[in-house]
Parts: C-alpha cells; sequence; structure tokens
C-alpha cells in the first residue's frame, strides 16, 4: 500500500520533479559547469575546457548540448572564419545557482566527514 505510492511519485520522470532534475543535470559535470558560467561569465568552448582539465571535449560538448537543450545554458554562434561560439547561463539557468552555491557550502562544511574512512556518521 504504502510502498504502491512511492512508486507513483518517484517512478515517472516527466512528473516527479526529483527524477526530473536528477535526468537533466544532476552529474558533477553540468552543476560545475553551470557555477563556473556563472562565475565568469560568457566563456568559449576552450576556455570551459581549461577550466575543467579532467574533462574530454565529447564529455564537455555533450554536457554543454544538454543544458542548451534544457533551456539552463545559451550557445552563441558568430558567424567567423574560423567560427566562435560562446556559451552563457540563461535566466533559467541563473535561479540555480543559489541552490548550487547553498550544495557548494554544505560540502565545504562537511567535507571532512567525508574523507573520514569510517562508514559510520
Amino acid at each position: 500500500m504504502k510502498n504502491e505510492k512511492i512508486s507513483e511519485k518517484y517512478s515517472c520522470v516527466a512528473t516527479c520533479p526529483m527524477r526530473n532534475v536528477i535526468a537533466h543535470f544532476a552529474n558533477k559535470w553540468s552543476m560545475l559547469l553551470l557555477v563556473i558560467l556563472d562565475e565568469f561569465g560568457v566563456m568559449r568552448f576552450n576556455e570551459l575546457s581549461r577550466a575543467i582539465p579532467d574533462i574530454s571535449p565529447k564529455v564537455l560538448s555533450g554536457h554543454l548540448k544538454t543544458l542548451e537543450s534544457v533551456g539552463l545554458v545559451k550557445r552563441i554562434l558568430y558567424a567567423e572564419v574560423p567560427p566562435r561560439t560562446e556559451y552563457e547561463l540563461t535566466d533559467l539557468g541563473r535561479t540555480l545557482i543559489p541552490i548550487l552555491n547553498q550544495l557548494s557550502e554544505w560540502g565545504r562544511e562537511h567535507l571532512k566527514d567525508f574523507q573520514k574512512p569510517s562508514h559510520k556518521r
């Protein structure tokens, strides 16, 4: 009975806010890209790549496309030779920044807890 209600509540990505968020951008790269774009503003692909040296170009490109498709990042393509592409947060993307900053603050406060070898917390 209770488990059926729980299952209904969290089973569908389209209707469950938590699953919807997780499905679109709750991963280490996307959240980091949002925070970096907030801090530094408009950035080119290579600047983002240098800011996160351990992300591959293919993975970076994929996450930027996903963030653009859900309306959190705006991609600006300039018709120049060679072509220039810049990325920036959308207004919707900016609404996530206070939440991500709170998550980051919580992480700073509890970093020592995560570094303990014991799983007892």
